[in-house]
């Protein structure tokens, strides 16, 4: 586990992955990957006999470490339900790269629109464990539409939940609640913690945080 007194706002955390890629040559794809390792690797000690796993992942890097971390799952023999906000073909980028890896390995990924809610919430009681990757340190404004009504149902389940890097609705620097929130269980954050988790409302959603490494120092 990575000790660091530093809090970082949310843009200190866009510059250290733009000064990864562009200064040390670590591409997004590599601290993808390392992201969503650590983050099954949690999943594995939260779980124990359990199985049954529910990632919500959106359709940027947040998503992207989340599409990874089935992926590492998936080699522990535990193959979970992947919620995708919004469609398969609105995903981009490295998160794109690592989703289609899934799909080629027969993942399924249920893109949820406002038609396919109730598929969701008739579901959210079967897990032991809920992974929150919807939306990452760059939200800027509220939260809406189909992220806002998945937040809603996440945080009506009786699961563990893990977040990834912050809880899904927080502001990464000053800890406000952006219209909506994941009230997670776990956080786990890259790097150093965010200030909005010490912040406002941030120590009340992001329950236990423990901070990761990606391979880059501050």
């Amino acid at each position: 586990m990575v000790k660091s007194s530093k809090l970082l706002t949310a843009r200190q955390s866009r510059d250290i992955d733009i000064k990864a890629r562009n200064v040390f040559g670590i591409s997004t794809l590599v601290l993808m990957e390392n992201a969503g390792r650590q983050v099954a690797e949690e999943a594995i000690k939260i779980l124990r006999s359990e199985r049954s796993v529910a990632i919500f992942c959106g359709r940027g890097n947040n998503g992207g470490d989340g599409f990874v971390a089935a992926r590492h799952l998936l080699t522990y023999g535990i193959k979970p339900d992947i919620f995708l906000a919004g469609k398969v073909s609105e995903v981009e980028n490295e998160a794109k790269i690592n989703l289609e890896i899934l799909l080629k390995l027969k993942q399924k990924t249920v893109e949820v629109g406002e038609e396919s809610l109730h598929l969701v919430k008739n579901k959210i009681y079967q897990y032991a464990l809920i992974i929150d990757a919807l939306l990452g340190v760059g939200l800027e404004g509220e939260v809406r539409g189909i992220f806002r009504d998945l937040i809603g149902i996440i945080n009506t389940a009786k699961a563990y939940i893990l977040s990834v890097d912050i809880p899904s609705g927080l502001d990464a620097t000053g800890g406000k609640v952006l219209g909506c929130c994941v009230k997670a269980d776990k956080t786990i954050t890259f790097v150093a913690k965010k200030r909005g988790m010490v912040l406002g409302d941030g120590p009340k959603y992001c329950g236990r945080v423990i901070v990761k490494e990606l391979g880059i120092p501050l």
